[in-house]
């Protein structure tokens, strides 16, 4: 009988050893409530905003699609040369990405068709940023912290963001003085061809960036899923006394001299326009950083008052954060 009792504690014990060491940990998705098996160590991020996301917490994905791409218009933050791509963000290639053996996959609106065929590899995260029924800008900043949850990456988030807060309060604390305290209104675009552009609104990260410098619109325009919408390039004329300015890269940028339509434009003749170095206007939390500093360079170059150009690193030290990205297999903290 006692031997018995022994047993059925022992078996009891280690049932209970089993479950602890098996325990799931609940993380949040867009869809809700998720449960991992543990906070994953070897991640495949299947959106260039997802991607972004990872690496700024610190991470570096093992794998994600169309690395070139994101090169030449993400560009920030740097992807090591370690992660693998998996081919396009709408067509990922399956058979490579099972070979990586990841232990979580995480996509975006992009992939969100894909996802059972995702979780026959991995467990799978979704996060929507962009929808024309929620705030896109602070859509990214939440799922940021939803990530970083995910990721065992809390505190630092919580850092990085503050960080943040900081830099951009600085960089309109300087566009004040260089604008003697009445800042302009501003339109941003990209250019879709020589007639045609993408004008950002509401709802865009871009005006988002501009709105925490102290900026207005020079044209209103409607929220969109997106927050750009295309138009045709004679109705920035609409930009009346406010400053036009536009991302790179722009291919055609050189034949913007010889442009009859858009030498006309009155920004144009009054010197209230400038590119802006390429910023990736469809990202997450911290490219919204990165976006406000691009435009705080440009509306500096045409600025009444001659300061020097923004530095970051003028701001960097506010924070001591390890910003050194961890390979994903090692300890996060």
């Amino acid at each position: 009988m006692l031997a018995s009792v022994r047993f059925i504690t022992a078996v009891t014990l280690l049932s209970l050893l089993s479950s602890v060491s098996h325990a799931e940990i609940t993380v949040e998705d867009s869809r809700g409530q998720q449960q991992l098996v543990k906070t994953p160590t070897r991640v495949a991020a299947l959106n260039w905003d997802i991607a972004e996301q990872v690496l700024e917490l610190g991470v570096i994905p093992i794998a994600m699609p169309d690395i070139d791409g994101y090169r030449e218009w993400v560009m920030k933050p740097a992807v090591p040369d370690s992660v693998l791509n998996i081919g396009t963000r709408v067509e990922p290639n399956f058979q490579r990405l099972a070979a990586l053996k990841p232990d979580l996959i995480i996509i975006a609106s992009p992939q969100l068709d894909l996802m059972p065929k995702l979780e026959l590899i991995a467990p799978v995260l979704f996060y929507q940023t962009y929808s024309e029924h929620h705030d896109n800008a602070q859509a990214a900043i939440d799922n940021f912290k939803l990530l970083a949850k995910a990721l065992g990456r809390e505190q630092f988030a919580k850092a990085r963001l503050a960080e943040m807060e900081i830099k951009i309060a600085t960089m309109r604390q300087q566009l004040e003085q260089a604008y003697a305290g009445t800042l302009p209104k501003v339109t941003s675009f990209r250019f879709a061809s020589m007639t045609s552009i993408y004008q950002f609104g509401d709802n865009s990260t871009a005006q988002y960036a501009l709105s925490l410098l102290g900026m207005k619109p020079a044209i209103e325009q409607g929220r969109t899923q997106w927050g750009a919408r295309q138009k045709r390039l004679k109705e920035l004329r609409h930009v009346g006394d406010g400053i036009a300015l536009y991302f790179q890269p722009f291919a055609q940028e050189a034949e913007l001299e010889a442009s009859v339509m858009w030498q006309a434009m009155p920004f144009v003749r009054g010197q209230r326009m400038n590119s802006v170095e390429s910023a990736w206007n469809y990202g997450g939390a911290i490219s919204i950083e990165y976006m406000a500093a691009a435009l705080t360079r440009s509306l500096l170059e045409i600025a009444p008052i001659k300061l020097d150009p923004y530095s970051e690193t003028e701001v960097n030290s506010v924070s001591k954060l390890d910003t050194t990205p961890t390979a994903t297999g090692e300890t996060y903290q």
